[in-house]
């Protein structure tokens, strides 16, 4: 069984197990607004989301990471719903996230009902990367 639930200052050393990219202030920012969740089965944490919000005002998921040996099992469907439904509960009716072009999440969002929304292209040295996808979501049935 699938538990989902905020982030809290004890999943530090398995959060940063998975998310290289988050500074150690950023996480205790993460805990402190409550823009993070852990997905635990039978108790043991198994992946993680991070959000923040776009412009102040659009919940924008940051970052998705499932554990590789628990990946297929619907558990990032599963965080990315109760992400979408903590959003809507919040009274936002959009969000949004974002994947390299040449990573396969892509694939996964637009199933979710993702649109793509336009990229971001990095050309400066020491930023280089593949184009970064933004895709968006209405959450409410305002659809």
């Amino acid at each position: 069984m699938t538990e989902i639930r905020p982030v809290c200052m004890e999943d530090a050393a398995f959060w940063f197990s998975l998310d290289t990219h988050l500074p150690r202030a950023g996480f205790a920012q993460k805990v402190r607004d409550g823009q993070g969740y852990v997905a635990l089965q039978g108790g043991l944490p198994v992946g993680l989301l991070r959000y923040n919000l776009f412009w102040d005002t659009i919940p924008f998921c940051t970052l998705l990471y499932i554990h590789p040996d628990r990946r297929g099992r619907g558990l990032g469907r599963a965080l990315m719903a109760y992400w979408e439904q903590d959003m809507e509960s919040r009274g936002y009716d959009l969000a949004l996230t974002s994947t390299q072009a040449d990573e396969a999440a892509q694939h996964f969002y637009r199933r979710l009902g993702y649109r793509d929304c336009g990229g971001l292209l990095l050309d400066v040295p020491g930023y280089r990367q593949p184009t970064e996808l933004f895709l968006l979501k209405t959450l409410t049935s305002k659809k």
